[in-house]
């Protein structure tokens, strides 16, 4: 990739960033890759396509230390679970064998699993010894008939948001708009009812939460062409361009799709969440005004009216346990605000949010949803988490991860909220599942057990 292909994607113009700054995104430093380099980010955006074999081009450790590392899942084909790599040594290096040891690569993973497609990822080694992955794509294209795609997402170009645009900005140049939808089966064409087309860019179907939502769009004539790139199909992501209206789930991971596809083929395209009650009514009225179709908002109102008194009274109970708790949330990009709205509407406090990953319009959701005067964390090391939750007096922490140990020592109920997490929180149902988790993690018995000193420590009588 060139720099000023790189550069290009670092100014993205649907960016917050760009308001505050000419140039853009701020470039890399040295040790900005630590949390995740660029390969790493357009390696996770990309894997969720399930029919299609990932390849990845360098030496193993870099497949090794990042395959599969996000909790997505797919209800069909497996073969993306299947890390498969060039595997680069010094002697491919030193004699130049890289392109030749990619070639016979494809040529393996077509041959042993018929994929819909290939998908190539360039790392740090190769594009400095200068192997041309593009046109050994071409060529293997050429020769067996399988599309194959470069993603030149070299490690050092950046962190992993710019990963993130890299493998969006892959999809829009070589496979969005290269197949028509299938023609809507007469099943699912309900008499008198227009069936609209939309695509989710940003869902990666982190522990099956997407099917929270694709009920309740079925219910509404929605079809969705593709979700970029939760439980998604290559086919699927050929169609992109005929959606008529986008939602951007994750703000920052691949904005740059969502605006190439309004200026390329009209496509309007919008922020939202799944997360909380009042965020899911929300991207559905945001559909339905968009598409602007009377019977659309009709419908999708009585919807809404139904599912949240439905969930309303299945909340009730986990409201009452969770009432007046005081939560820390550390997290980023759109949960650093999503989830503080569903937190709000389970009765909680959210006493300060993580904004290492939020934009600028992130930030400003926050402060609309918690105060001017809010506490906002851009750095997360354990001291700054602990001293937040002794001066705030708070009951747990939400966070990724990462942050799990910190908590544990410290005896403080810790809930995952990261694409590590077991459990879906998004949709109506998702709410449901994130009360639950909640009280079960702050009531669990083995806290007060913990807190307290150590029997060994007590005086005991008649000694």
């Amino acid at each position: 990739m060139q720099r000023k292909d790189i550069a290009e994607l670092l100014n993205e113009p649907a960016c917050a960033h760009n308001n505050k700054s000419k140039s853009g995104c701020a470039r890399p430093k040295p040790g900005a890759t630590a949390g995740g380099c660029a390969f790493d980010g357009a390696q996770i955006a990309l894997l969720p396509i399930a029919d299609v074999a990932h390849i990845v081009h360098g030496p193993i450790a870099c497949a090794g230390s990042s395959w599969d590392n996000r909790g997505t899942r797919s209800t069909g084909p497996a073969l993306w679970r299947i890390g498969m790599t060039t595997d680069l040594t010094e002697q491919d290096v030193v004699m130049g064998r890289g392109e030749k040891r990619l070639f016979h690569s494809i040529k393996q993973a077509i041959d042993n699993y018929s994929p819909a497609a290939v998908f190539v990822y360039n790392t740090c080694v190769p594009a400095l010894t200068g192997d041309d992955i593009e046109a050994v794509c071409k060529s293997a294209t050429e020769k067996w008939g399988v599309h194959v795609v470069p993603v030149d997402g070299a490690g050092f170009y950046g962190t992993k948001n710019l990963g993130n645009r890299i493998a969006g900005e892959s999809m829009v140049k070589h496979v969005i708009g290269t197949r028509e939808p299938d023609p809507v089966p007469p099943e699912a064409a309900r008499e008198g009812v227009t069936v609209h087309d939309i695509n989710l860019i940003g869902e990666y179907n982190i522990a099956g939460e997407l099917w929270h939502v694709l009920p309740l769009l079925d219910e509404l004539g929605i079809r969705v062409l593709c979700t970029l790139s939760g439980d998604a199909r290559y086919r699927e992501v050929q169609t992109m361009h005929r959606s008529e209206v986008n939602m951007m789930v994750c703000s920052k991971a691949m904005v740059n799709v969502a605006r190439k596809l309004e200026e390329r083929w009209g496509t309007p395209w919008f922020e939202g969440s799944f997360y909380g009650v009042r965020d899911v009514s929300k991207a559905l009225r945001d559909f339905a005004r968009i598409i602007d179709d009377p019977d659309l908002t009709q419908r999708t109102e009585a919807l809404i009216a139904r599912e949240e008194a439905r969930v309303d009274q299945m909340l009730q109970p986990w409201r009452e346990r969770l009432n007046g708790k005081r939560a820390l949330l550390f997290t980023g990009g759109v949960k650093s605000w999503s989830v503080v709205s569903a937190l709000q509407d389970l009765g909680l406090t959210v006493v300060a949010t993580g904004t290492s990953k939020s934009t600028e319009e992130d930030k400003a959701r926050i402060r609309e949803l918690m105060g001017e005067d809010t506490k906002m964390l851009s750095e997360g090391g354990p001291r700054a988490l602990l001293d937040t939750i002794r001066d705030y007096q708070a009951d747990l922490l939400i966070a990724g991860g990462r942050n799990m140990y910190t908590a544990l020592k410290a005896r403080i109920p810790f809930l995952d909220i990261n694409q590590e997490r077991e459990f879906g929180y998004a949709g109506y149902e998702g709410m449901v599942e994130l009360a639950r988790q909640l009280a079960l993690t702050i009531e669990n018995p083995i806290w007060p057990a913990v807190r307290k000193p150590a029997p060994w420590t007590q005086p005991q009588e008649g000694v």
